[in-house]
């Protein structure tokens, strides 16, 4: 998965660019769809900025090996990012040598 293909994944789905991020909570990790995007005014990144963290986050999707979780959540989700609510998708890692790293207390 490449950057461009996470925003298309993104954009189908919500009809916005929203913001991603990555959230370790207790010995999980989630990758959070937020409510913020791109075509809002207020939006704090610039669209080359947003579109080089997709692609960084793309990428770590991808060397956790979590790629197909994430496009089977977004698919089968109903929920959608609104104001103070993320959609937090719950990635289950594979311990490897990279999925490790995210759990090091």
């Amino acid at each position: 998965m490449n950057g461009s293909e996470l925003h298309q994944l993104i954009f189908q789905k919500w009809g916005r660019s929203y913001d991603v991020q990555l959230r370790r909570v207790q010995n999980r990790l989630y990758l959070q769809i937020m409510w913020k995007y791109l075509e809002q005014v207020s939006f704090p990144l610039s669209e080359t900025q947003y579109h080089d963290r997709l692609g960084r986050m793309a990428n770590h999707l991808t060397e956790l090996q979590v790629v197909e979780q994430v496009q089977e959540f977004i698919a089968q989700t109903t929920d959608r990012p609104r104001v103070g609510k993320a959609v937090s998708i719950p990635l289950t890692l594979t311990l490897g040598a990279r999925s490790a790293e995210w759990l090091v207390e």
